[in-house]
């Protein structure tokens, strides 16, 4: 058998807990990388709508990963439509991501900066592999 396909479960829990991780550092960000002193220099309409932002990503990850927790190993099994249908929209979501890691934001964010360019992989790689083990579950 193939060995994604045996451990594919306890893949996608993993997966589950880095988009847990993920949500966590998502609610910090602004503290993290020190843009509350920015942040305050914007119109209140923006500062609402970043919080607002921030909030919504973080819960759309949480339910991501709690669904994918409990539901792992139907997921893996393909056992119903829908739990493929959910496996293609994270896998979408996360393959999305990805490319806007590269094309959207401005390279001179990252490029000769070491810690910056440290964490631009470390995210190209999460979000692409989230990408991929949900993209495998819901297409293989």
């Amino acid at each position: 058998m193939n060995p994604i396909l045996e451990h594919l479960d306890k893949i996608l829990i993993a997966a589950a807990i880095g988009q847990l991780i993920i949500a966590g550092i998502n609610m910090r960000l602004d503290r993290l990388l020190n843009w509350n002193t920015d942040l305050q220099t914007l119109p209140p309409l923006l500062q609402e709508v970043f919080v607002v932002h921030k909030w919504f990503i973080s819960i759309t990850l949480v339910i991501f990963g709690a669904i994918t927790i409990r539901f792992a190993g139907d997921i893996a099994a393909a056992s119903y439509e829908m739990t493929r249908w959910f496996a293609a929209g994270v896998g979408a979501f996360w393959a999305i991501r990805t490319v806007i890691q590269w094309c959207y934001y401005g390279w001179d964010n990252w490029r000769g900066k070491t810690r910056e360019t440290t964490i631009h992989w470390i995210l190209t790689i999460s979000y692409g592999g989230a990408a991929f083990v949900y993209l495998f579950a819901a297409f293989r």
